[in-house]
């Protein structure tokens, strides 16, 4: 809901005096102007924001429920703007903010205006008007572009935050309406994707069928920068032991372990349970470095005083699931991530315990992010799917330990 930020600041300050007369003297402009106002912004939400009665302008549900959002928005906002100009609270568009912030990203005025769609002079005029209302410089021209300022870098990250809180403002009024608005943006971390994520998503098609989801992977940082940015509402996984920094935050659901897997037939699965010293004889394919999954195998070894005999590292279970399948490697993945392999048969679970490898698995957040009604509904479907996952993890586990292949106790390296 990209509306004229100042209709935005008129609405709020009707929401809170009650009186049209009031807003306007409060946000300098006239009462018909602020009348109008406030009339646009109910066009765009499609419904009443205001009763009107003669002791006053009393908000409607519609017109609670936005300004619950419009206040979050200005929350982050303006914080950055009265520490660059508190002028710009009044003079700041919405498309000279959007210019900032595909400036701050691109680095550079023709790239900036081809990721808005706009000609290279409408950027750079919105840019040129910002400063000159600020009275300062909002970029610095470095060797290979322009960089923000750290002023105007705290400006553009609080206007990405603020237009996410109307993007949900939208989606907010369109349900009042019995609308879908939006989509639902997850960062899905790699323990997620092949268990938790599909079935949370099939609960969640069975209420909301149309509503549109966008999962992305990436590396754990990059997804951390879109939820800081607003753009991924949350990321789903395996959490860190405390939060990478103090604007995020983390919810544990259940916890996971680490197992170890192979091919049907491997001769480690021929025997009785290995140990490390037989293990240590196998070539292993596991997570790469800088991952928690990594940290706990390398911890793992390292206080059992083995060594694998060789390592791929990858970040894919494809790559891993099919190198276990035509070699004698082990595999090291979370028992999550690993799930419907074992179900389905291509690679079975070793009879070895790594009960020292536990880790919460969860969500995290922007501190202080309150979800839509979809989104909730989305949590929720996650919270019933994650739910029973403690328990069935215990008993995958002892199937796995009963899995067919303790017979001879050949115990070679390999081909």
């Amino acid at each position: 809901m990209k509306a004229n930020l100042r209709h935005l600041r008129i609405f709020l300050a009707a929401s809170d005096s009650t009186s049209m007369t009031r807003a306007a003297e409060l946000c300098h402009v006239s009462q018909p102007a602020a009348t109008q106002a406030v009339a646009k912004l109910e066009r765009l939400a499609g419904q009443p924001l205001f009763l009107r009665r003669p002791q006053g302008m009393f908000p409607t549900r519609a017109g609670e429920t936005l300004a619950v959002r419009v206040r979050r928005a200005f929350g982050h906002l303006d914080p950055a703007i009265d520490e660059l100009a508190p002028r710009l609270r009044i003079t700041a568009t919405t498309a000279q903010l959007q210019a900032l912030i595909a400036m701050r990203e691109a680095e550079n005025f023709t790239l900036a205006a081809k990721r808005m769609g706009l000609a290279q002079p409408t950027v750079h005029r919105a840019i040129t008007q910002l400063e000159r209302e600020a009275a300062r410089a909002l970029f610095e021209r470095i060797s290979y572009g322009m960089v923000a300022t750290r002023p105007a870098q705290a400006l553009a990250q609080a206007a990405r935050l603020a237009f996410a809180e109307l993007d949900q403002a939208e989606a907010d009024l369109a349900e009042l309406l019995g609308r879908e608005v939006g989509r639902i943006v997850v960062g899905a971390m790699p323990l997620s994707r092949s268990h938790l994520l599909p079935r949370t998503i099939a609960r969640f098609r069975e209420r909301r069928p149309t509503l549109p989801i966008k999962a992305l992977d990436g590396r754990y940082f990059d997804l951390i920068s879109g939820l800081r940015r607003g753009e991924i509402d949350f990321l789903i996984g395996a959490l860190r032991d405390q939060a990478p920094i103090g604007d995020v935050e983390q919810r544990p659901l259940f916890d996971d372990t680490l197992v170890l897997i192979a091919r049907p037939g491997h001769p480690l699965t021929q025997g009785p349970a290995p140990d490390f010293a037989d293990l240590a004889r196998y070539p292993f394919v596991v997570a790469p470095e800088g991952t928690p999954t990594r940290w706990n195998f390398d911890k793992v070894f390292v206080e059992a005083g083995q060594r694998p005999a060789s390592l791929v590292e990858t970040g894919s279970m494809i790559l891993m699931r099919e190198l276990l399948r035509i070699s004698d490697h082990i595999g090291c993945i979370s028992r999550l991530q690993v799930a419907a392999e074992l179900e389905l048969g291509p690679v079975v679970q070793l009879p070895f315990d790594m009960p020292a490898t536990a880790r919460p698995i969860g969500l995290t957040v922007r501190r202080g992010w309150a979800p839509t009604i979809a989104q909730q509904e989305f949590l929720d479907a996650l919270l019933a799917v994650a739910t029973p996952e403690s328990a069935g993890t215990a008993q995958t586990d002892q199937a796995a330990a009963r899995s067919p292949g303790a017979g001879s106790s050949q115990r070679g390296p390999g081909r």
